[in-house]
């Protein structure tokens, strides 16, 4: 059920942050833990880890330490009392440029047994770039990767900067989800025979799932999930049903919530609840038959990056919500989800100012963000419930 939010004046929608003026403000550095009440909780927000030059995906390994992505195309391990380690060798060559680079990060099913891994970047190529997906073996005493095996390439590659995806998730059946961008070429994300605006489903090594909607399917490509998405940058599971969650960046308002289904088309860019960048519609509306409509939007945009679901203890009436980053209003963003709809929306940590990248869930229950900047941070909330 789609939940609308109307459109509001900027100002409005600052005040609703809770930010006096964001936009003419120049961000600082978490310099000392600070705290903040929302509705249900008591936030305690205090710094890990800074000098992270534009950190954009981040996982946790299974002693408490953490993988963390920097755009440049450096990965790092980084302790839980801030340690930074030294750039771990042996990736790929990345081409950083614009919003591309070294992005998600997520341990594989088997890391314990193999210490695989898998991340995902931009690849250079014949034509430009685009989004591949990679695997393997962190070696951590060598500070090294190994048996690195690119599984998945988005084709055909293009020039530009824009909309590469591209988080990664692991499913209950073992196999692995993408998102990827239009690359700044929304028409041909309608287009059935290359990887633009796509959920992709693939098996740990890259093959293709039988069960893929796709797959024998004359025209169109066996390793597509969905398609007519944008520029997905936040998935999660949904921690009961296991099913995929995505929001994805609109163009000028109408930011998308979706849960994806198996060979669904979700509109972009013929229909979306937006307009262009300085104002004017495109596309045929909000609506076309044989199309999906989105759970939820935002209208104004404010530009989410990061997911991830509340399944912790510590404050019990989160439990099954949905946390999201804004780049765009510098904030926190919880969703209240019921019976699989989203009936609340609260904003918070607006005052700090911080472009919000990734929001993960840490194995203590806290709630762990990286902010997007030159100067970027691992940020650590912690909450106490007000009742």
């Amino acid at each position: 059920m789609l939940r609308f939010r109307p459109f509001a004046p900027f100002h409005a929608v600052i005040a609703a942050a809770g930010v006096a003026v964001i936009a003419a403000a120049c961000p600082q550095p978490v310099a000392a833990a600070e705290r903040f009440t929302t509705e249900r909780a008591q936030l305690t927000v205090e710094p890990v880890a800074e000098g992270l030059v534009h950190p954009w995906g981040l996982t946790f390994l299974p002693d408490g330490d953490m993988l963390v992505t920097e755009r440049a195309g450096r990965l790092r391990i980084v302790s839980p009392d801030g340690r930074i380690s030294e750039p771990v060798a042996g990736l790929p060559e990345i081409w950083s440029r614009g919003q591309g680079g070294l992005l998600d990060v997520v341990l594989g099913p088997d890391y314990p047994e193999t210490g695989r891994i898998y991340f995902s970047f931009s690849e250079p190529g014949d034509g430009g770039a685009s989004t591949a997906v990679a695997r393997a073996v962190l070696d951590r005493g060598d500070l090294r990767l190994s048996d690195v095996e690119v599984i998945f390439r988005q084709q055909p590659k293009s020039g530009g900067g824009r909309h590469f995806g591209s988080r990664l998730v692991f499913a209950n059946d073992g196999t692995l989800f993408i998102t990827i961008g239009d690359r700044g070429q929304r028409t041909r994300a309608q287009t059935f025979t290359i990887n633009r605006g796509q959920v992709i489903r693939i098996n740990p090594d890259g093959t293709i799932p039988e069960d893929n909607p796709f797959v024998g399917v004359d025209g169109r490509l066996p390793e597509v999930w969905s398609y007519g998405h944008r520029n997905p940058q936040g998935a999660a599971l949904h921690p009961q049903t296991g099913k995929l969650w995505i929001h994805e960046h609109a163009a000028q308002g109408g930011d998308e919530v979706n849960v994806p289904e198996a060979g669904k088309n979700y509109g972009w860019p013929v229909i979306h609840y937006g307009e262009d960048y300085g104002g004017g519609q495109f596309g045929e509306g909000t609506h076309k038959e044989g199309m999906e409509q989105p759970i939820y939007y935002w209208d104004p945009s404010i530009a989410p990056s990061g997911m991830a679901f509340y399944t912790s203890d510590r404050v019990p009436a989160w439990q099954g919500d949905l946390f999201v980053g804004a780049l765009k209003y510098r904030m926190l963003v919880r969703l209240d989800i019921e019976e699989g709809e989203i009936v609340h929306e609260e904003r918070m940590l607006g005052d700090l100012r911080q472009r919000i990248r990734a929001v993960d869930q840490g194995p203590d229950g806290n709630l762990y963000l990286l902010t997007d900047a030159r100067d970027g941070q691992i940020l650590k909330v912690s909450p106490t419930p007000l009742y």
